[in-house]
């Protein structure tokens, strides 16, 4: 998997957040004692040895907005930002994520069994929801409560079911979700939220995974950690005296009035619906192991090859209605010899292509939406003219030849907000894969212009358009230009999606078996980039982009 190209924000290991259940009433302030150290060391000895050599358990959760999407496990970074085709030919979803449901009482190891799955699975995109997110805000009386830790946050009540459930359902469809950030100091959502997009797996983790039924039917596996209840209660001993504080006999307390009675009567029933229970946690690599198989199995029955549907479908009609192309002028028609010629040299090949890109900007401005306005000239005159009435235009590059062409939106669209999005193709399965984007925030308020230099077989864009769907921008907002494009990707864009207009400088009548443009005009990314020519197998225009 290519990793994402360097941005502004370098990846930070996400931030710990507390395991679900484990009732975030927490002290003021911290103070450790040799005593509470003592007790802590004494606790570390009653704790089984489970999983030897293993760092210590950290917490893994979603990307916060300000961070690359990935979740960091103890072998490797697995980015959450994507996935190979979700969607068929028609642009409709054909496939929901796989969801895995992980319950189980407090401390008893959900989330490290959630880190094993991961790793044991090796799949690109998985993303990991937490319980965790979605406490609900606190009255003022009860946040008296939880500062007197007499609120029971181990309790069905506790969480927002409704926002779990919403929030889920949409991460399944494929869509763009925002997840509460929530602060357990003060018991309130912060202003920020995460956001979460794309997954071939979905791993859902808390001690209420099985407490709703409308959120069991959401759940394709159910997991139970089942942990002996001593083992649970050292383990929050050891946490609550090490980490944060406190004393054996405060903890001892609230484990008594809050979370042992909250597991016999919520948490344990829960048992019997799950698919599998896992004894002793992550200690239990066999029953890992069969859960690692099973949704390995359904990832598979799950695969689609977009592409071949593409290169059969839709072709035999006439140019769509939602096309337009740069008139042939003599200097279009000059400028497209030049760039074609394979002797072309890299900087008249760079000099020409960024002309055309001009032109091809300037014609795609004349699509959007004009009002009439009248302005007052030097001389006092009334002039009615027209002004643009959106709300804002973002640009959104393919990487990575896409990204040529936003030097000429910038000239061209003051302030003009650009977002990019990595799809290549897998080598082995000849499929598009989404590797990476960064949008801007309120993207779906704008009108928007995704730019590619070249689209053969459509594969590329029309995974960009349905990324933007799924971020709620509305079809008929989103403008798809590229320098050279060949008819089956025109069918194959406009019949998924009727509304998006397409612009070009040229279109090509045929593509040869490796899907490359005839007569084309090359791999444009290693002419204008003058990197060397991609593996045979790959696509033309994107020096391993889908196309």
């Amino acid at each position: 998997m290519a990793a994402p190209p360097a941005s502004a924000d370098a990846p930070r290991q996400a931030s710990p957040l507390p395991a679900a259940g484990d009732g975030p009433n927490r002290p003021e302030g911290k103070t450790e004692t040799a005593c509470e150290d003592r007790n802590a060391e004494s606790l570390d000895r009653l704790l089984p040895t489970v999983g030897a050599g293993r760092s210590p358990r950290k917490r893994t959760t979603s990307q916060c907005k300000s961070e690359p999407p990935l979740l960091r496990t103890s072998k490797r970074t697995i980015y959450t930002a994507g996935r190979p085709p979700w969607y068929n030919e028609h642009g409709t979803q054909s496939k929901e994520a796989f969801a895995i449901g992980l319950g189980g009482g407090s401390a008893s190891g959900k989330t490290t069994v959630a880190r094993m799955i991961i790793e044991a699975l090796d799949v690109p995109w998985v993303v990991l929801l937490s319980m965790d997110s979605f406490y609900k805000v606190l009255t003022r009386q009860q946040q008296e409560q939880a500062a007197h830790n007499n609120f029971n946050f181990d309790h069905p009540d506790a969480f927002d079911f409704d926002l779990i459930i919403s929030t889920l359902k949409k991460l399944k469809q494929g869509k763009s979700v925002k997840v509460p950030i929530y602060d357990f100091t003060t018991h309130s959502r912060k202003k920020d939220w995460k956001t979460l997009y794309g997954a071939n797996v979905i791993i859902f983790e808390g001690i209420m995974a099985f407490a709703d039924k409308t959120l069991l039917e959401l759940l394709d596996m159910k997991i139970f950690v089942d942990t002996d209840s001593d083992i649970r209660l050292v383990r929050r001993l050891r946490r609550d005296i090490s980490e944060r504080g406190r004393d054996i006999e405060g903890v001892i307390k609230q484990y008594n009035k809050f979370v042992k009675p909250a597991f016999d009567q919520y948490i344990q029933p829960t048992m019997r619906v799950a698919d599998i229970v896992v004894p002793r946690g992550s200690g239990n690599t066999v029953a890992i192991d069969l859960i690692v198989q099973h949704v390995h199995s359904q990832l598979e029955e799950r695969e689609l090859s977009v592409r071949a549907a593409l290169a059969s479908a839709h072709q035999c009609h006439p140019l769509p209605r939602t096309l337009s192309v740069l008139k042939s002028t003599p200097q279009v028609r000059g400028m497209h010899t030049i760039i074609r010629d394979k002797e072309t040299s890299r900087d008249e090949f760079i000099f020409y292509s960024k002309r055309l890109m001009r032109l091809l900007i300037e014609h795609a401005l004349s699509f959007l939406p004009f009002q009439d306005c009248v302005v007052q000239t030097p001389q006092g005159q009334d002039y009615a003219g027209k002004c643009y009435a959106g709300k804002q235009i973002t640009g959104v590059s393919i990487l990575r030849a896409g990204e040529t062409m936003e030097p000429a939106l910038r000239a061209v669209c003051k302030d003009v907000r650009i977002g990019t999005i990595l799809i290549q193709t897998n080598q082995l399965t000849g499929e598009p894969e989404l590797h990476y984007l960064r949008l801007p925030k309120d993207i779906s308020d704008d009108h928007v212009i995704l730019m590619d230099c070249t689209v053969s077989t459509g594969a590329a864009a029309m995974m960009a358009v349905r990324v933007l769907l799924d971020h709620d921008v509305p079809e008929d907002k989103i403008f798809l230009l590229s320098l050279l494009m060949a008819e089956m990707g025109v069918h194959s864009v406009a019949y998924a999606f009727p509304r998006v207009r397409i612009i070009t400088t040229a279109v090509d009548k045929r593509v040869n078996d490796l899907f490359r443009i005839i007569p084309g005009i090359g791999n444009f990314g290693d002419r204008y980039f003058g990197t060397d020519a991609v593996p045979d197998g790959s696509d033309e225009e994107e020096g391993g982009s889908a196309g």
